[in-house]
């Protein structure tokens, strides 16, 4: 069996639980061999080349944007990164070597960076695309600290492995990612060595630019169809669970044993990625089954998502959402029975590159909920200009989520439980498919809500 894994980098950074839940602890009656291993940074290390994902918190790319001192924000990047192998010294990793080999490749892009400065500097060319070069420079760093680290950890411990660099740093190839990825695989043997990849690859069309920050599942996601591989596993600090466990309590929160893509699609949408759905799409069309572990739990099968999944029994699955979001509902009165009404509020919201994640009509107003930070004083602006009542309002979106929900009652029982605690909803949505209920609920309400919906549909009474 054949096998690509995907490393996160909180698990990362606990690399000796890495080595001895995964790595070194294959699946029954398989050896170390036939599997690879695609790696993230180390927790944090792409929130300080980047930005932070959640808090926006602005690292070196910023200060290249802005002209800042970022030649000092690498160096002092780099002794963190030195600092992070001090951490590995227990378990083997070669001090020497490993501090050479991101001393190097952080004075390269900072020539490298240097270089895209000067020619930002003459103003003859595209400041958008030098901006997008530096990003991927940036963006590349982590991985090839972190996979470089691993082989040479594992070298040490005696398991022949292949440091495979898909970052490009030392080549002028005019390669695609698709490219790249199939000419770095084409001669490996998967049965005598391990091969560790960097979870950023370099291409023509900029992984970054197409993918931002779900580019290592883009890249795990290419590797396994490459190699035609016979699962896709996620190794992930959690559990893919019914709920929350920081919102539920860990003793209510129940692993999820098997869902499909369609749901996992649904879970991205509203920003719980099991996995990016640009990246899931190619192995759902290669009928490449995706497995959900938890690093630190190797024995729990986790979760498999696969095309075909539907409960044998109707149940709801899992209870998700976020208190980020935005509902602007249109109202108007000149909109009942005119044909293409909502197509012009879209057209808005595609001038503006927003996308909307749940719509709820009725004969004169339209709901749409987005997310908090796509919202913009000039489209709310446009929009009051054109319609006669617009309405903005902070709230709160949770979903219940399963492959076969689409029975009587289930609706009931969610809305009696939200009821019961005195959450209204204020609007609501379910397309045909039925594999997704979504509520819009006041913001105060959010965690109350996901703890009643766990309780009324996931939780077995004891």
């Amino acid at each position: 069996m054949l096998t690509v894994e995907k490393i996160g980098g909180t698990s990362m950074s606990k690399f000796e639980d890495v080595m001895n839940n995964i790595i070194m602890k294959p699946c029954d009656g398989c050896s170390y061999y036939n599997r690879v291993f695609v790696v993230s940074a180390y927790n944090n290390v792409t929130n300080w080349l980047l930005e932070h994902k959640k808090t926006k918190e602005p690292g070196i790319y910023l200060k290249f944007v802005n002209l800042e001192d970022y030649n000092q924000a690498l160096l002092e990047l780099l002794e963190k990164l030195i600092a992070i192998n001090r951490t590995f010294s227990g378990i083997g990793l070669d001090q020497i070597k490993a501090d050479e080999f991101i001393t190097g490749r952080i004075m390269q892009a900072k020539n490298y960076l240097n270089s895209l400065a000067d020619v930002l500097a003459t103003g003859y060319v595209n400041r958008q695309n030098i901006l997008l070069a530096a990003r991927e420079i940036l963006s590349s760093i982590g991985e090839a600290h972190a996979a470089f680290n691993s082989v040479n950890i594992l070298e040490h411990n005696c398991i022949n492995a292949t440091f495979v660099d898909l970052c490009g740093f030392n080549d002028s190839e005019y390669l695609t990612i698709d490219e790249r990825i199939h000419k770095a695989f084409k001669n490996l043997d998967f049965s005598a060595t391990i091969p560790i990849v960097t979870g950023y690859t370099k291409g023509t069309e900029g992984i970054m630019r197409e993918f931002d920050r779900g580019y290592s599942e883009v890249t795990f996601s290419k590797v396994a169809v490459e190699i035609k591989a016979d699962e896709a596993v996620i190794h992930k600090e959690f559990h893919l669970s019914s709920a929350d466990p920081n919102i539920v309590g860990v003793d209510k929160s129940i692993p999820v044993g098997f869902t499909n893509f369609n749901v996992a699609d649904q879970l991205a949408d509203i920003g719980m990625e099991a996995i990016h759905p640009k990246a899931s799409k190619p192995l759902e069309m290669a009928k490449i089954n995706i497995r959900i572990k938890n690093t630190f739990e190797p024995d729990h099968p986790g979760t498999l998502i696969s095309n075909d999944y539907v409960g044998e029994r109707s149940k709801v699955e899992i209870i998700s959402g976020t208190d980020q979001v935005i509902a602007i509902e249109i109202h108007d009165p000149l909109m009942v029975g005119q044909v293409g009404f909502d197509r012009n509020i879209m057209q808005a919201f595609e001038q503006y590159n927003i996308s909307y994640i749940l719509k709820a009509t009725n004969a004169n107003s339209i709901t749409q909920v987005i997310w908090e930070e796509d919202l913009t004083e000039d489209l709310v602006k446009e929009l009051r200009e054109r319609y006669y009542e617009v309405t903005v309002k902070q709230v709160a979106l949770v979903c219940t989520l399963g492959t076969n929900i689409a029975q009587p009652g289930i609706m009931a029982k969610a809305t009696a439980a939200l009821a019961s605690n005195n959450i209204n909803v204020d609007a609501i949505s379910q397309s045909l498919k039925q594999v997704n209920m979504q509520f819009v609920i006041g913001r105060e309400d959010y965690k109350k809500a996901i703890i009643a919906l766990n309780d009324a549909l996931c939780v077995k009474p004891a």
